[in-house]
């Protein structure tokens, strides 16, 4: 006998657009009443949400470099559990893919391996490189991972002792134009200024932080469509990060904490000029897992609608990876909540029912 899940109440498919409930069939959304003997219908009722996405996450690494895959599992469960089904996994040493043979673990789309400046990033990383052989990186990176590849785009130069860029304007334009070429989109990290003025430049596609954003970058970046996820929970932890260097390296000290101080007001002014914008944790390297709706909480702190901060975490994440939402013919990928979300954003932190390609996880 197969088994039907029957949703009732509010089936959230996008900003304006509701239904009364809906049923999962082998796997996939419909609207349509399955009929005949022969099922097992079971009822769930409350408000559902197209899986909630995590747009900058590290599933396979911690902040020692890779991990293994028992540890990758726990990291997959622990944001599935939290209610995000699609990951986009933004740099990663270790191999994951194993994962997608894995029907009760989110999706992942993947942007590789990071690819740095020699000793300008996070040990056991990122491929360290120089700039003549970034172009390289860039299209074998692009032909393995599922159509984005990862720059580390500034990182504190310990002889200016501040952020700086790691790459000269010109090697970040072919490093852009090569990922095009290659049919694969770019994102890069960015903390500072005058990295982001080299991206725009190069015509990226994301910028991850974007903490930087400037009034003549924000103007480019919304220009351009750049879609920034500004990982504000990881941005709150500058002060910290930085403390250490607070003697030796005062000038990026007190970046850092500018930076930092002003993080809001940054992503406030990116919304209003029509920067896209999605929810990323940066879960995997200091910060734990399931973390998305403690991000979602941050971006409205920001200015962003409740509406605004679902779509950037559900509906248009979902759009902007590829990925469907909970439409007909759909895989059955929702999160069902007690309560509506568009009331109070803080109900994404307590998923009543997970269904991942249309089993019930939880």
């Amino acid at each position: 006998m197969a088994t039907v899940l029957h949703i009732v109440g509010e089936i959230l498919v996008g900003p304006a657009d509701t239904r009364p409930e809906c049923w999962v069939l082998d796997g996939r959304v419909t609207y349509a009443a399955p009929t005949g003997p022969g099922h097992d219908v079971q009822t769930v009722r409350g408000w559902a949400l197209p899986g909630l996405v995590d747009a900058h996450c590290h599933v396979g690494l911690d902040h020692h470099g890779p991990v293994e895959p028992d540890v990758a599992e726990q990291q997959a469960t622990a944001d599935r559990d939290a209610g995000t089904l699609l990951i986009r996994d933004s740099g990663s040493p270790a191999d994951t893919r194993w994962i997608d043979d894995r029907d009760d673990l989110p999706r992942i789309v993947r942007a590789g391996k990071h690819i740095a400046r020699t000793r300008r990033y996070i040990r056991n990383y990122a491929h360290e490189i120089e700039p003549d052989e970034l172009v390289a990186h860039v299209r074998m990176e692009a032909r393995r991972g599922d159509g984005w590849v990862k720059l580390v785009g500034d990182w504190i130069d310990r002889e200016t002792g501040d952020l700086a860029p790691c790459w000269p304007r010109e090697a970040v334009i072919a490093a852009v134009a090569a990922a095009h070429e290659e049919g694969a989109r770019t994102t890069a990290h960015c903390f500072a200024e005058e990295s982001l003025h080299d991206f725009a430049a190069a015509g990226t596609d994301c910028i991850e932080h974007a903490s930087g954003l400037d009034e003549e970058s924000t103007k480019a970046f919304a220009t351009q469509g750049i879609a920034i996820v500004p990982t504000l929970i990881n941005i709150a932890n500058f002060p910290e990060l930085a403390a250490p260097a607070a003697e030796k390296f005062p000038r990026y000290h007190a970046h850092m904490l500018d930076l930092h101080a002003r993080r809001f007001e940054t992503i406030a002014r990116a919304h209003e000029a029509g920067i896209p914008i999605y929810v990323g944790t940066d879960a995997g390297g200091v910060l734990p897992h399931g973390l998305a709706a403690a991000e979602a909480l941050e971006l409205a702190k920001a200015g962003l609608s409740t509406l605004d901060v679902l779509g950037a975490g559900s509906w248009k994440a979902r759009e902007w990876l590829g990925h469907e939402g909970i439409e007909e013919g759909a895989s059955a990928d929702f999160v069902v909540y007690p309560a509506d979300p568009r009331a109070d954003l803080a109900v994404l932190g307590a998923p009543d029912a997970i269904i991942l390609r249309g089993n019930r996880v939880r």
